[in-house]
């Protein structure tokens, strides 16, 4: 029997795929996997039984990754699951800026007790005139599973799409539609859009990555959406720029006392995976990355191991090997092993950790485990089956 404990509400499509083998429990000490979604786990201590963390969701900034790596939990999160929904709502974002409907609703809620409020509307409405997007040069900085959306929708409606990513997927190729330009430097697109928008991870390379330098290269009266984190902009750099009329909307979906009720910037409450859609698929895929792993040991989605997968377990042991990347390692498993003939081996590494399965069709002593775990470099061993 396996346990689960959930930190957040978690969409009940994804938690009911759980099979009978596994318990909901409330106390995190017992629990085998942890499912979250924004809660801060930075001060949580896991017990030696978690295994593994899994987030709904894309963004793993509130899961101390690096803590749990060295104590052999397993991270995974749920890339491409909310895609559809951050990208639906950049392209409201796009649109609301567009067309001044923000402003425009404010003017129809300041003067809802005018009695004569439909003639008036037909000489206030010329403020608000704005541009279609139709023909307009839209910059989509990072081409993951959002911005690849993000980019293809901005072509179906006529718009002349520019894409940046130096680290572009091959799945990402595949799915962009070949109207859209790959350049290959960034500031392609700060001359040439009206419309950017960032999609990419917040890491120590892209932190404030759209700074002071970035925003003076930019267009008159540019357009810039950040629905990915609200630290990949230098935001006093931003909103000095707005004010001085070089950035005509500043779109976020991260309000904070610096940005909210801002002139010239339009703000939504982080709603950029707040659909029912993407709760539930984020949880199916959340629970479906957890049960691989619990009962096969396949790694799919993980941000602090490898990948690694060797399908379902048919030999009549698997064993999980979870390591430093260090050279000599597989030599020294095998030595172990040396017992039996091994029926099937996979290793991956990242960085500075690795993982390996073997299945073996031998019996297991416990004296294995105990010379696996010894092996200089080793974090955890565990029999999968």
């Amino acid at each position: 029997m396996y346990k689960y404990a959930c930190l957040n509400a978690i969409s009940p499509k994804g938690t009911d795929q759980f099979s009978d083998d596994y318990q909901r429990t409330e106390d995190l000490q017992e629990a085998d996997a942890i499912l979250v979604r924004s809660a801060k786990m930075a001060e949580i201590e896991l017990s030696d039984r978690t295994l593994a963390v899994a987030r709904a969701g894309a963004g793993v900034n509130n899961i101390p990754l690096e803590k749990y790596a060295k104590q052999g939990v397993v991270v995974f999160n749920t890339p491409g699951a909310n895609a559809n929904s951050v990208k639906e709502l950049v392209l409201a974002g796009m649109l609301n800026a567009a067309r001044n409907m923000s402003q425009g609703i404010r003017w129809v809620l300041d003067n809802e007790s005018d009695a004569n409020i439909s003639k008036d509307m037909e000489k206030a409405k010329k403020a608000f005139v704005g541009h279609e997007l139709f023909g307009k040069k839209l910059g989509v900085i990072g081409l993951g599973a959002i911005g690849c959306m993000v980019a293809n929708a901005a072509v179906e409606l006529g718009m002349d799409v520019y894409g940046y990513d130096p680290y572009l997927s091959t799945t990402a190729a595949w799915n962009i539609s070949r109207q859209v330009r790959n350049t290959k430097n960034v500031d392609e697109i700060y001359e040439n859009c009206d419309f950017i928008t960032i999609h990419v991870p917040l890491l120590d390379s892209t932190r404030e990555m759209v700074n002071a330098d970035a925003i003076s290269k930019m267009k008159e009266g540019v357009v810039f959406l950040n629905f990915a984190r609200d630290l990949l902009v230098d935001e006093d750099a931003m909103l000095r720029a707005v004010g001085e009329g070089k950035v005509f909307r500043y779109v976020t979906d991260f309000p904070n006392q610096k940005t909210a009720g801002k002139e010239g910037v339009i703000a939504t409450p982080h709603l950029g995976a707040s659909t029912e859609e993407a709760e539930e698929n984020c949880a199916k895929m959340a629970v479906v990355e957890l049960t691989d792993f619990l009962e096969n040991g396949n790694i799919t989605h993980s941000v602090n191991y490898p990948a690694c997968s060797m399908g379902v377990c048919k030999a009549k042991h698997r064993i999980a090997i979870y390591h430093k990347n260090i050279p000599q390692m597989i030599s020294q498993i095998t030595q172990v092993l040396s017992f039996t003939n091994v029926a099937g081996m996979s290793n991956t590494s990242r960085g500075e950790y690795a993982y390996t399965l073997v299945d073996i069709d031998a019996d297991l002593e416990e004296e294995t485990g105990r010379q696996l775990s010894a092996i200089d470099g080793v974090i955890r061993v565990r029999v999968v089956r």
